[in-house]
């Protein structure tokens, strides 16, 4: 991606996030310059990859295959004597077009939940002992109390205020119900760790590569300088 993408994008996230009066940490104003003069106060921000975040899965196609994202708070397995929180929170923004591809996480559990917008398709597929898509047996959803069975492959709607559990192993794709406008998600979750926990199928890539065609408006979580 271009880093102008990157900030359009952010830019567009920002604004959203404002037109929903959702106020953020202080760490996510933070500007590039900021983050060359700030201390190990900050390494939870670091180290547990909390703030802005963009993907294009690698595909380089970031309007039909990718969204924005923000993690608020999360913590570290791999540190866990550290940062000892089992939990995590993010907000995601999706536009009509954009679609997050088939995947599932060993590890986390987590809720997609709908906060504001149009409306979210959630497609659920089981996983089979191999690892691959089973795209025969029913799939047990469980929405806001709710426990029922679909088809494979069915996509679940989400309005806002609605939300869905996604359990280890559960295959899930999304995208905005066409029609509807830009989605704003919320994810709770487990501890996440996109470097190891996501097993897509077909296999893309997480974090995008960057041309710096100009100055970034904010770090993603990946970029901050270490102390």
């Amino acid at each position: 991606m271009k880093r102008s993408q990157i900030n359009a994008a952010l830019r567009e996230m920002e604004q959203c996030i404002r037109d929903y009066r959702i106020s953020l940490p202080p760490f996510c104003g933070f500007s590039p310059e900021q983050w060359q003069s700030l201390g190990h106060e900050y390494d939870e921000v670091r180290d547990c990859m909390l703030g802005w975040d963009i993907t294009d899965y690698g595909l380089g196609d970031f309007d039909r295959v990718g969204f924005s994202l923000i993690t608020l708070r999360n913590g570290n397995r791999a540190m866990a004597a550290r940062y000892p929180k089992v939990y995590a929170e993010k907000l995601l923004y999706l536009k009509e077009g954009q679609y997050s591809p088939m995947h599932f996480h060993w590890y986390k559990t987590e809720d997609i939940i709908n906060r504001a917008g149009g409306n979210v398709l959630i497609r659920v597929y089981n996983s089979l002992p191999d690892e691959e898509i089973d795209r025969e047996s029913p799939v047990t959803v469980k929405c806001d109390g709710r426990c029922w069975t679909v088809p494979a492959g069915n996509q679940v709607k989400l309005r806002p205020g609605e939300s869905i559990h996604i359990y280890q192993g559960l295959y899930h794709d999304f995208e905005v119900e066409p029609g509807t406008g830009p989605v704003l998600l919320g994810e709770v979750s487990q501890c996440n760790d996109d470097k190891s926990d996501n097993r897509f199928n077909p296999p893309v890539g997480r974090f995008p590569k960057i041309e710096e065609d100009e100055p970034p408006y904010r770090l993603l979580c990946s970029e901050y300088p270490r102390v």
